[in-house]
């Protein structure tokens, strides 16, 4: 074979799940709309500690916008699974709009106050309470192809980080020449091109069973269902605590920018875009998969990495230094939080997906307020550095306990595996496939 097909056929083989109609309108109408969403973030944090000059303010409006995810997401998740998912997440991403141009709005007038963006950031939780476990749902019923979930995933990771590499350093440049306020705004109306793609999407109803239990009842089903089976409780448990010590480090990044390395808004967006690319170098290779096969191992890799990748960030104090470390911890948090994804979609009966989905998403964003708030106390006590040192030595001993219940995991995991396709059985037992 040529080179130039070899080339072709192994980015064809990349993309595959956007050969699907529905899946790629949204991933093109979400791809827009999250690098206003990157844009917002960074604005948002800036615009905090230009106004305060606190990292425990910092910390503060962190857990305002993050802690509705704990407590609403599991509820949220009984009624993505009883509710028609695309209809959903029309509604959240309308009232995500509207949230973006109120902030606008107050910001260009000169009219905002910390309370202000603490009540809005609870709203957005609010919202994004539901928007997450839907969206996760609802990327399984827009791939056509079952055995290209792993790849729809990995895109939709590379999708957000592609957003997260280009909306911050945007933004950087943006607050240097007209202010915080303009990147609300181009938030705001990048949620245009999200509602168009979904109004666009045609999707077969999906069929909802009616079990006429109570959301209580139904929430404790699932909850049971995901801890009861140790690989989905492994692996929510790694990722819980890879948000509550590690992921917290985006909230301090003002702080880095300004008091450790001595750089402005441009050197926050260049930070946080530092991030984003080593996570979309991630994606790119979750994408490139064949199988599901070998995540676990995949997790703990990753997840030293992370680990590893912000102690060294903590350690820096030249600029090149801490870009490249903050490149190795995007590629270890999203790799291990994206395989964790995968595994989850493919082991999960279908009944139950968006109440695992919301666990999964209490896991990832709920425990990031406790651990924004966490962060914010430490950094204010201690100092950014030392606190990101304690949380990346947390993540790495984290780790070591996922990878000690290995084995186990694999032998639950494998039936499963067998019964979907994934893996075969043979004449003389299952074939001795490494899911590591």
């Amino acid at each position: 074979m040529k080179p130039t097909e070899s080339t072709s056929s192994g980015f064809q083989f990349l993309i595959r799940t956007l050969h699907s109609r529905n899946y790629r309108l949204f991933f093109a109408g979400q791809g827009i709309s999250l690098v206003g969403t990157w844009m917002q973030n960074v604005a948002l944090s800036w615009l905090v500690y230009r106004m305060t000059h606190s990292a425990f303010l910092l910390g503060v409006v962190g857990f305002a916008g993050q802690i509705p995810t704990f407590f609403i997401t599991p509820f949220a998740g009984v009624f993505v699974d009883r509710h028609n998912r695309h209809r959903l997440l029309l509604i959240t991403q309308t009232l995500a709009m509207i949230q973006a141009l109120v902030l606008a709005f107050l910001v260009l007038t000169n009219n905002i106050q910390i309370w202000q963006i603490i009540a809005l950031s609870i709203f957005l939780g609010m919202i994004n309470s539901l928007d997450i476990p839907c969206r996760h749902a609802f990327v399984f019923e827009l791939v056509e192809k079952r055995e290209d979930l792993g790849n729809a995933i990995a895109l939709n990771s590379s999708m957000f980080n592609a957003a997260r590499l280009i909306g911050p350093s945007v933004a950087g440049m943006l607050i240097l020449v007209v202010g915080e306020g303009m990147c609300f705004l181009i938030n705001g109306l990048s949620f245009i091109a999200v509602i168009i793609a979904l109004y666009a999407i045609k999707v077969a109803p999906r069929e909802v069973k009616k079990s006429g239990a109570a959301v209580w009842e139904e929430l404790k089903q699932g909850v049971v269902y995901a801890f009861g089976f140790a690989p989905i409780r492994a692996i929510l448990m790694l990722l819980a605590l890879m948000s509550l010590m590690g992921i917290s480090y985006a909230i301090l990044m003002p702080v880095f920018a300004t008091k450790v390395l001595h750089g402005s808004a441009l050197t926050l967006g260049f930070l946080m875009s530092a991030a984003g690319f080593g996570a979309l170098i991630g994606a790119i290779y979750l994408a490139w998969r064949k199988s599901v096969v070998g995540l676990n191992q995949i997790i703990v890799y990753a997840s030293f990495v992370f680990g590893v990748g912000l102690i060294a960030f903590a350690l820096s104090r030249t600029l090149w230094l801490s870009l490249f470390m903050l490149v190795l911890t995007g590629f270890g948090f999203m790799v291990q939080s994206a395989a964790s994804n995968t595994i989850l979609q493919t082991i999960v009966d279908d009944d139950k997906r968006g109440r695992v989905m919301s666990l999964f998403a209490m896991s990832f964003m709920g425990m990031v307020p406790f651990g924004s708030l966490i962060a914010g106390v430490l950094a204010s006590r201690f100092g950014a550095p030392n606190t990101l040192i304690i949380g990346g030595l947390t993540c790495m001993i984290g780790a070591l306990l996922f990878a000690r219940q290995l084995n186990s995991i694999k032998k639950l995991i494998r039936p499963i595996y067998v019964k979907k396709g994934i893996i075969t059985e043979v004449a003389m037992g299952i074939q001795q496939t490494d899911l590591k």
